[in-house]
């Protein structure tokens, strides 16, 4: 339904004239996803400023049926955030830190907070909120709770779901959850949170949460190992838990393609190593002082096994972050490279050396010359299998194989017990994908769901299911 002039005056009486608008160029910044994969419209951007604005603005949108599509700070990958019609409602100015309790290791903000702010006001009381990701000076929390962010540092802290004590809720028709409880114990009932925490915007709006927060870690060593295969990756990332326990935060895994279209494309950025290797490592402890010689042990107990050919240790914050560097620009680099078709999978961490050997024979039987550039979390099993087109190919060519591709790459996650999903979340993207591997019982039990708490269907329609 096209939001009327009754309707529009309606919902700018309740935000004000900083609250909303109708300009063109404005409006195409919250219609188009930031890779111009998705393109969609809407009539008004409305942009509150307080949780009961919001609940003002889906009271009136509920009442009239006009779809709303929450918006953070649009850096999805799925086309989760892209309306097609009635209003998007950006939460950009939700942006307080609403308190910091250190004592109990939490924070309380509003959904519009950026998560790089969340992290500086952590770190300014000596504590650490770990959401760590690629686009974390401009997504916002609102978003990475509604798609369950993942980062760099699920293997030691979890998911963003793991991260939220409570939250505060606008259901579609306008009502308020009020559960911004800071409570790590609480056995009252059904755990609401974790309706809305992963559910894209779909069945309500998130406009607050309790954080957990944790204490700062005194020191953090990063070091990056040369391997020969994924199986040796695997085997020294065994040995890392088994050593460091606790103090391992991040286990990456970047394959030789990975490496070389980031250096080839990414200006100032070293291979860290003399010769080429088939695989990396990236690996960070954090801890207590002297955890660098637990670092330094492990490493050279694997180089003496023969699971490491070799090694390098960041001397200092800038280096570590050097290696950081190369893996967080590898999709930076790869949009220099030509066309890609991408995967964002997770299998059980035992079955990625696997997935990653039959993944490459299965893209390359497909498509010849093919340039597989996986990289990502082998830490928790996901790993973000992405294709660039082979060198002498058109891109056009290449991404006309996307659906067919995409189709056995997850065929084989599927065999494997994994997921076709394992961090960006369904939007529109992966709809069919969700049909297709989830069981009708889960699916029963989604529409039900979404039924239930979204009768009118105006919450984010035609994302997830």
């Amino acid at each position: 339904m096209t939001v009327t002039e009754n309707l529009s005056r309606a919902i700018k009486d309740v935000v004000g004239p900083k609250g909303w608008s109708t300009d063109a160029d404005r409006i195409e910044a919250h219609v188009t996803e930031r890779r111009g994969l998705w393109h969609g419209q809407c009539d008004i951007v409305v942009s509150p400023d307080s949780t009961d604005e919001v609940a003002q603005i889906m009271s009136i949108c509920h009442d009239a049926g006009i779809a709303v599509v929450p918006q953070g700070g649009n850096t999805g990958l799925v086309g989760g955030g892209v309306p097609e019609g009635g209003i998007a409602l950006s939460l950009a100015r939700l942006n307080t830190v609403r308190s910091i309790d250190a004592a109990n290791n939490t924070m309380t903000v509003d959904a519009g907070c950026i998560l790089a702010d969340v992290q500086a006001a952590a770190e300014a009381v000596d504590r650490l909120f770990p959401l760590s990701l690629g686009a974390e000076g401009s997504c916002q929390i609102g978003g990475n709770l509604s798609t369950n962010a993942g980062g760099v540092q699920v293997l030691r802290y979890g998911n963003a779901r793991d991260l939220v004590l409570g939250l505060e809720v606008v259901l579609p028709d306008g009502r308020v959850w009020e559960g911004l409880k800071a409570l790590r114990k609480d056995n009252t009932g059904y755990d609401l949170k974790h309706l809305f925490i992963g559910a894209e915007g779909t069945l309500g709006v998130i406009t607050g949460a309790v954080l957990k927060l944790f204490p700062l870690p005194q020191s953090r060593e990063t070091a990056m190992a040369a391997l020969g295969n994924a199986d040796n990756a695997l085997a020294l990332f065994q040995r890392a838990g088994h050593d460091s326990g606790d103090a391992l935060t991040a286990f990456e895994y970047i394959n030789r393609q990975s490496l070389d279209i980031a250096v080839t494309h990414i200006p100032g950025l070293k291979d860290p190593f003399e010769a080429a290797h088939d695989c990396y490592a990236l690996i960070e402890l954090s801890g207590p002082d002297g955890i660098k010689d637990a670092l330094e042990q492990t490493l050279a107990g694997a180089m003496e096994d023969g699971i490491v050919d070799d090694a390098v240790i960041a001397a200092s914050g800038a280096q570590g972050a050097e290696l950081w560097r190369i893996r967080e620009t590898i999709p930076e680099a790869q949009v220099n490279g030509g066309g890609s078709i991408k995967h964002d999978v997770s299998v059980p961490v035992s079955k990625v050396p696997e997935f990653l050997v039959r993944g490459q024979q299965i893209v390359e039987a497909e498509i010849n010359g093919v340039r597989v550039v996986a990289f990502g979390h082998l830490g928790d099993g996901n790993i973000h299998f992405n294709l660039s087109q082979p060198e002498d190919t058109e891109g056009e060519t290449f991404l006309a194989k996307w659906e067919r591709v995409n189709r056995l790459v997850h065929d084989l996650v599927n065999d494997l017990g994994g997921s076709f999903s394992a961090e960006h979340g369904i939007g529109v993207l992966k709809k069919d994908d969700l049909k297709r591997y989830t069981s009708a019982v889960e699916l029963e039990l989604m529409q039900t769901l979404k039924q239930t708490l979204d009768p009118k269907g105006i919450m984010n329609p035609g994302k997830v299911l």
